[in-house]
C-alpha cells in the first residue's frame, strides 16, 4: 500500500501589513466599480437619448404645419432635399399615408445657396421658369403657403426622378435677390 503525501496547507497569514491589505482591498473597490459603473452610465446616457429620440418623434408627430427647425439629415436623403449650408428660417412639415409621402420645406438662403441647392437636386437656375408657381394651392394650404402674394417674383420648376426616387416641386420667391425664399414639395410614391 502507497501513502499519498498531500503537500501542505497554505497557512493564513496574519502578517499582511496594514498597508497592503488597503491597497487590495481599493484595487478591488476600483475594480467593482469600472465592472458595474461604466456599463450604468452607458445604459443611462443610451436611455436618455432612445428617450429624446421618442420624444422628437412624437412632435413629429403631432405636427399640424411646419416645425421650425432643420429636418434629420436621414429625411433630407429620403426626399432628396440639399438644403444649402447657411441656410435660415428652414422649417419642414411631413404627410403620409400608404401610397404617397410629401415633405414640405421652406428656407432662405443666399443666390450662391440657391445655385448650390439647385445644383445638388440635380438642376441648375436657368431651369427656373420666371413667374410660375409649381406648387398647387392644395399643397400651399397644408403647411400654409401663400403663392397669390402681389408684388412678388416667383419662379419655378418640377425635378421629376425615376421612382421609387422623389419628384420635387420647387418654387422660388426672388423678390429679395439676395436673400431667395425656397419652397420645396418632395413627392415620393413608393
Amino acid at each position: 500500500m502507497t501513502t499519498v503525501t498531500r503537500p501542505p496547507a497554505p497557512t493564513p497569514t496574519g502578517n499582511e501589513s496594514r498597508r497592503r491589505m488597503l491597497v487590495r482591498r481599493s484595487l478591488t473597490l476600483l475594480t467593482i466599480v469600472l465592472l458595474v459603473g461604466i456599463p450604468a452610465g452607458y445604459l443611462l446616457v443610451s436611455a436618455e437619448q432612445s428617450r429624446e429620440s421618442g420624444r422628437d418623434k412624437e412632435a413629429d408627430a403631432k405636427a399640424t404645419g411646419l416645425r421650425d427647425r432643420w429636418p434629420s439629415l436621414v429625411k433630407r436623403r429620403i426626399f432628396e432635399i440639399p438644403i444649402p449650408d447657411g441656410a435660415w428660417r428652414v422649417g419642414y412639415f411631413e404627410t403620409s399615408n400608404w401610397k404617397t409621402s410629401r415633405f414640405y420645406v421652406q428656407f432662405r438662403t443666399t443666390p450662391d445657396g440657391l445655385e448650390e441647392f439647385l445644383r445638388d437636386v440635380g438642376t441648375d437656375r436657368s431651369a427656373l421658369n420666371d413667374g410660375e408657381v409649381t406648387i398647387d394651392d392644395r399643397h400651399a394650404d397644408v403647411v400654409g403657403w401663400n403663392f397669390t402674394l402681389p408684388d412678388r417674383e416667383w419662379a419655378g420648376l418640377t425635378h421629376r426622378n425615376t421612382p421609387p426616387r422623389p419628384t420635387q416641386s420647387i418654387t422660388v420667391d426672388l423678390s429679395e435677390p439676395l436673400k431667395p425664399w425656397v419652397y420645396v414639395v418632395s413627392t415620393s410614391t413608393p
